[in-house]
């Protein structure tokens, strides 16, 4: 049986954790706002125990976020919260600044550690220059093709994860634009927490029917992309490839939603394994077509596109 690669998806709750492991997901993402971005729910550190254990007895890993740009105030407090996760259970460190392993290593923190490098991870000699330094995987960026995702695994001298499924980040800031809009307009409290809106879009004068969400939290404000990524038809060509580990992106998708994904991508996964020659069925595809919204279209991102930088 050929090698199944890793299916993680974030959680936003210890409910979703639940749904979604029982679905299909080998691994959830979970954590603190302050040092994770763009988390659908946030995990208060003191119920990072209680979500590791939860995950454990499903037999899935539970990885603690900590991602986010962080501030000079945050990263005083990441050794505390490095270590808090490692003691509760928790099985990787999903980061995005260096600051991360410092601190790691201050906290004696040894779990492993997954490079979120957002558009900063496009090539497999920047992901070996973080595994020199004790990354253990790298997320590979969502612009590059087919063609650049297998060259990246090839090269990588670390694991690899791609995202396969779900909305992308397409504009990011690390100041609250809306917050501080909505602040000045008298619209909202200064002390008022940062969330997660589901009716706030962007919308171009020249694109009246095509919506970007919006999503603030306490890395700032992310325009998200206007259509999903669906990889499931390409998800041979990746696993022939040795990708690693399949993301799928649950930010403004309901439970309901992600469960779907998650249990068609997981079947996708495990009939490949048992057979890479016959493993493709047309109406796994109808499924997640007939719970997609009309206003947003699945689509093959860059993965078939020469993305031009």
């Amino acid at each position: 049986m050929a090698k199944k690669p890793e299916l993680v998806t974030p959680a936003a709750d210890l409910e979703q954790a639940a749904r979604f492991l029982r679905a299909g997901a080998d691994a959830v993402v979970m954590g603190d706002e302050r040092f994770g971005m763009r988390l659908p729910g946030r995990l208060n550190i003191a119920d990072m125990a209680e979500a590791a254990r939860l995950v454990h007895s499903l037999g899935g890993k539970l990885y603690a976020a900590a991602n986010a740009l962080l501030v000079n105030e945050a990263a005083d407090d990441l050794p505390a919260y490095l270590r808090q996760a490692a003691e509760s259970g928790a099985d990787a460190i999903a980061f995005g600044d260096p600051a991360v392993i410092q601190a790691a290593r201050e906290a004696g923190v040894t779990l492993p550690l997954h490079w979120y490098g957002e558009t900063l991870s496009t090539n497999y000699e920047t992901a070996n220059y973080w595994g020199n330094r004790g990354a253990t995987r790298a997320f590979a960026a969502r612009e590059l093709s087919l063609e650049e995702l297998t060259e990246f695994k090839r090269g990588s001298r670390i694991e690899v994860q791609v995202q396969v499924h779900g909305m992308t980040n397409i504009y990011h800031s690390k100041r609250p634009l809306v917050g501080l809009y909505r602040e000045h307009q008298g619209l909202r409290d200064p002390d008022e927490a940062f969330g997660l809106d589901r009716n706030l879009s962007l919308i171009e004068a020249e694109r009246p029917d095509e919506r970007f969400p919006v999503y603030e939290d306490a890395s700032g404000t992310h325009i998200m992309s206007s259509d999903d990524l669906c990889y499931l038809e390409a998800l041979g060509e990746l696993m022939e490839a040795g990708i690693d580990s399949f993301y799928a992106e649950s930010l403004f998708k309901s439970a309901d939603y992600q469960e779907k994904v998650l249990s068609v991508y997981r079947r996708a996964i495990d009939a490949w394994a048992l057979d890479p020659t016959d493993w493709l069925r047309e109406e796994w595809l109808d499924e997640l077509e007939r719970q997609q919204p009309d206003e947003r279209p699945l689509s093959f991102g860059f993965l078939y596109k020469q993305q031009v930088y």
